[in-house]
Protein backbone atom coordinates (compact mmCIF):
# COMPACT_ATOMS: atom_id res chain seq x y z
CA UNK A 1 0.00 0.00 0.00
CA UNK A 2 2.15 2.99 -1.20
CA UNK A 3 1.99 5.95 1.43
CA UNK A 4 0.66 9.38 0.03
CA UNK A 5 2.77 12.34 1.94
CA UNK A 6 0.38 15.22 1.59
CA UNK A 7 2.16 18.46 2.89
CA UNK A 8 -0.68 20.55 4.24
CA UNK A 9 -1.00 24.41 5.75
CA UNK A 10 -4.66 25.55 5.92
CA UNK A 11 -6.47 23.39 2.69
CA UNK A 12 -9.43 23.13 4.46
CA UNK A 13 -10.83 24.36 1.25
CA UNK A 14 -9.27 21.12 -0.32
CA UNK A 15 -8.33 18.43 1.42
CA UNK A 16 -12.15 16.58 1.57
CA UNK A 17 -11.82 16.73 -2.13
CA UNK A 18 -7.91 15.43 -2.27
CA UNK A 19 -9.01 12.40 0.37
CA UNK A 20 -12.12 11.46 -1.56
CA UNK A 21 -9.78 10.98 -4.60
CA UNK A 22 -7.46 8.94 -3.16
CA UNK A 23 -6.73 5.70 -5.60
CA UNK A 24 -7.73 2.43 -3.26
CA UNK A 25 -4.56 1.05 -1.66
CA UNK A 26 -3.05 4.22 -1.18
CA UNK A 27 -2.93 5.75 2.20
CA UNK A 28 -2.87 9.29 3.01
CA UNK A 29 -0.74 10.67 5.21
CA UNK A 30 -1.41 14.65 5.97
CA UNK A 31 1.29 16.57 7.42
CA UNK A 32 -0.02 19.60 9.41
CA UNK A 33 2.56 21.99 9.25
CA UNK A 34 1.06 24.70 11.90
CA UNK A 35 -2.25 25.26 10.06
CA UNK A 36 -4.29 27.33 11.93
CA UNK A 37 -8.23 26.39 10.01
CA UNK A 38 -9.72 22.79 9.97
CA UNK A 39 -7.35 20.91 7.92
CA UNK A 40 -6.29 18.50 10.50
CA UNK A 41 -9.79 17.85 12.13
CA UNK A 42 -11.14 17.43 8.47
CA UNK A 43 -8.37 14.92 7.50
CA UNK A 44 -8.95 12.98 10.79
CA UNK A 45 -12.35 12.84 9.92
CA UNK A 46 -11.53 11.45 6.63
CA UNK A 47 -9.84 8.58 7.75
CA UNK A 48 -6.13 9.64 6.74
CA UNK A 49 -3.43 9.48 9.14
CA UNK A 50 -2.40 12.93 10.32
CA UNK A 51 1.22 13.85 11.65
CA UNK A 52 2.22 17.14 13.10
CA UNK A 53 5.52 19.37 12.04
CA UNK A 54 5.51 22.69 13.81
CA UNK A 55 8.90 23.69 11.88
CA UNK A 56 7.32 25.21 8.72
CA UNK A 57 8.61 25.30 5.77
CA UNK A 58 7.59 22.52 2.44
CA UNK A 59 10.95 20.44 3.07
CA UNK A 60 10.47 20.23 6.67
CA UNK A 61 6.44 19.07 6.15
CA UNK A 62 8.20 16.20 3.35
CA UNK A 63 10.77 14.76 5.54
CA UNK A 64 8.09 14.49 8.71
CA UNK A 65 5.70 12.87 6.34
CA UNK A 66 8.76 10.56 4.87
CA UNK A 67 9.66 9.62 8.76
CA UNK A 68 5.98 8.62 9.70
CA UNK A 69 5.63 6.39 6.17
CA UNK A 70 6.24 2.87 6.42
CA UNK A 71 5.64 1.13 2.50
CA UNK A 72 8.24 0.51 0.03
CA UNK A 73 6.86 2.89 -2.15
CA UNK A 74 5.81 6.75 -1.11
CA UNK A 75 4.29 9.55 -3.45
CA UNK A 76 4.23 13.19 -2.76
CA UNK A 77 1.81 15.77 -3.63
CA UNK A 78 0.72 19.12 -2.86
CA UNK A 79 -2.83 19.01 -1.02
CA UNK A 80 -4.66 21.71 -2.63
CA UNK A 81 -6.72 20.10 -5.03
CA UNK A 82 -4.41 20.92 -8.04
CA UNK A 83 -3.47 17.52 -8.45
CA UNK A 84 -5.76 14.69 -8.65
CA UNK A 85 -4.73 12.09 -6.78
CA UNK A 86 -6.07 9.55 -9.61
CA UNK A 87 -2.58 10.37 -11.04
CA UNK A 88 -0.64 8.72 -8.69
CA UNK A 89 -0.98 4.70 -9.99
CA UNK A 90 0.55 5.95 -13.49
CA UNK A 91 3.42 7.13 -11.15
CA UNK A 92 3.88 4.35 -9.09
CA UNK A 93 3.18 1.98 -12.02
CA UNK A 94 7.05 3.20 -13.42
CA UNK A 95 8.07 2.09 -10.35
CA UNK A 96 6.42 -1.73 -9.96
CA UNK A 97 8.09 -2.15 -13.46
CA UNK A 98 11.22 -1.10 -12.18
CA UNK A 99 11.32 1.49 -15.48
CA UNK A 100 12.38 4.43 -13.05
CA UNK A 101 13.67 5.28 -9.81
CA UNK A 102 12.35 8.79 -9.21
CA UNK A 103 9.12 9.80 -11.28
CA UNK A 104 7.99 12.96 -11.46
CA UNK A 105 4.21 14.50 -12.26
CA UNK A 106 5.24 17.25 -15.28
CA UNK A 107 2.43 19.50 -14.81
CA UNK A 108 -0.39 20.17 -17.69
CA UNK A 109 -1.39 23.69 -16.66
CA UNK A 110 -5.20 24.50 -17.09
CA UNK A 111 -6.00 28.01 -17.92
CA UNK A 112 -5.46 29.98 -15.32
CA UNK A 113 -3.91 27.23 -12.80
CA UNK A 114 -0.38 28.64 -12.93
CA UNK A 115 0.67 32.76 -12.32
CA UNK A 116 2.54 34.33 -15.04
CA UNK A 117 5.42 34.73 -12.46
CA UNK A 118 5.44 31.26 -11.58
CA UNK A 119 5.23 29.70 -15.10
CA UNK A 120 7.66 31.52 -16.26
CA UNK A 121 10.20 31.15 -13.14
CA UNK A 122 9.39 27.30 -13.43
CA UNK A 123 9.93 27.25 -17.33
CA UNK A 124 13.06 28.81 -16.24
CA UNK A 125 14.03 26.54 -14.22
CA UNK A 126 13.61 23.01 -15.69
CA UNK A 127 15.82 24.48 -18.46
CA UNK A 128 18.78 25.85 -15.73
CA UNK A 129 18.57 21.88 -14.59
CA UNK A 130 18.83 20.58 -17.38
CA UNK A 131 22.27 22.67 -19.06
CA UNK A 132 24.09 22.19 -15.55
CA UNK A 133 22.65 18.27 -15.09
CA UNK A 134 22.16 16.97 -18.50
CA UNK A 135 18.81 15.95 -17.36
CA UNK A 136 15.95 16.35 -20.12
CA UNK A 137 12.90 17.08 -17.41
CA UNK A 138 10.41 19.58 -18.18
CA UNK A 139 9.08 19.92 -14.50
CA UNK A 140 10.62 19.85 -11.02
CA UNK A 141 6.56 19.12 -10.10
CA UNK A 142 6.05 18.08 -6.43
CA UNK A 143 3.71 15.13 -7.27
CA UNK A 144 6.12 12.49 -7.18
CA UNK A 145 6.73 8.51 -6.40
CA UNK A 146 10.05 7.05 -5.01
CA UNK A 147 11.00 3.88 -3.36
CA UNK A 148 11.48 5.16 0.59
CA UNK A 149 14.65 3.45 1.46
CA UNK A 150 16.52 4.46 -1.43
CA UNK A 151 15.33 8.03 -0.75
CA UNK A 152 16.48 8.14 2.95
CA UNK A 153 19.38 7.16 1.88
CA UNK A 154 19.70 10.14 -0.44
CA UNK A 155 19.54 12.56 3.00
CA UNK A 156 18.05 15.43 1.73
CA UNK A 157 18.77 18.82 3.97
CA UNK A 158 16.53 21.13 2.26
CA UNK A 159 13.62 22.12 4.29
CA UNK A 160 12.19 24.78 2.67
CA UNK A 161 11.05 24.95 -1.14
CA UNK A 162 14.27 23.53 -2.48
CA UNK A 163 13.72 19.92 -1.52
CA UNK A 164 12.05 18.98 -4.61
CA UNK A 165 15.30 19.77 -6.40
CA UNK A 166 17.46 18.79 -3.85
CA UNK A 167 15.80 15.22 -4.66
CA UNK A 168 16.18 15.36 -8.23
CA UNK A 169 20.38 16.70 -7.99
CA UNK A 170 20.83 13.65 -5.90
CA UNK A 171 19.26 11.38 -7.22
CA UNK A 172 21.24 12.85 -10.87
CA UNK A 173 24.08 11.60 -8.41
CA UNK A 174 23.68 8.63 -7.17
CA UNK A 175 22.50 7.67 -10.78
CA UNK A 176 19.00 7.19 -10.78
CA UNK A 177 16.92 7.14 -13.44
CA UNK A 178 14.20 10.11 -13.31
CA UNK A 179 11.19 10.44 -15.12
CA UNK A 180 8.47 12.91 -16.18
CA UNK A 181 5.06 11.74 -16.48
CA UNK A 182 2.86 14.33 -17.79
CA UNK A 183 -0.17 15.01 -15.11
CA UNK A 184 -2.94 17.71 -14.89
CA UNK A 185 -2.62 20.31 -13.59
CA UNK A 186 -5.64 22.84 -12.28
CA UNK A 187 -6.68 25.84 -10.02
CA UNK A 188 -5.72 25.55 -6.60
CA UNK A 189 -8.50 26.06 -3.92
CA UNK A 190 -7.26 28.64 -1.35
CA UNK A 191 -4.36 31.19 -2.05
CA UNK A 192 -0.81 29.44 -2.51
CA UNK A 193 2.11 30.08 -0.25
CA UNK A 194 4.55 29.71 -2.49
CA UNK A 195 3.38 30.28 -6.09
CA UNK A 196 0.53 32.64 -5.62
CA UNK A 197 2.67 35.66 -4.23
CA UNK A 198 5.20 36.92 -6.07
CA UNK A 199 7.33 37.05 -3.01
CA UNK A 200 6.69 33.41 -2.28
CA UNK A 201 8.03 32.42 -5.49
CA UNK A 202 11.08 34.77 -5.30
CA UNK A 203 11.59 32.88 -2.10
CA UNK A 204 11.56 29.37 -4.30
CA UNK A 205 13.70 30.91 -6.80
CA UNK A 206 16.31 31.67 -3.94
CA UNK A 207 16.27 27.94 -2.21
CA UNK A 208 16.17 26.30 -5.67
CA UNK A 209 19.01 28.75 -6.94
CA UNK A 210 21.59 28.11 -3.85
CA UNK A 211 20.80 24.68 -4.14
CA UNK A 212 22.41 25.03 -8.31
CA UNK A 213 25.18 27.13 -7.38
CA UNK A 214 26.14 24.46 -4.70
CA UNK A 215 25.82 22.05 -7.66
CA UNK A 216 28.84 24.11 -9.53
CA UNK A 217 31.03 24.07 -6.48
CA UNK A 218 31.34 20.57 -6.75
Amino acid sequence: MPDVILPALDEEAAIEWVLQRMPAGFRPIVVDNGSTDRTAAIARNAGAMVVSESVRGFGSACFAGLTAATDDIVCFMDCDASLDPVALPLLVGYLERSEADLVIGARIAARGAWPVHARVANKVLAIDVRRRTGLRLTDIGPMRAVRRVPLLELDLRDRRSGWPLEMVLRARSARWRIRNVPVEYAERAGRSKVTGTFRGTMRAIDDMGRLLRDLDKV
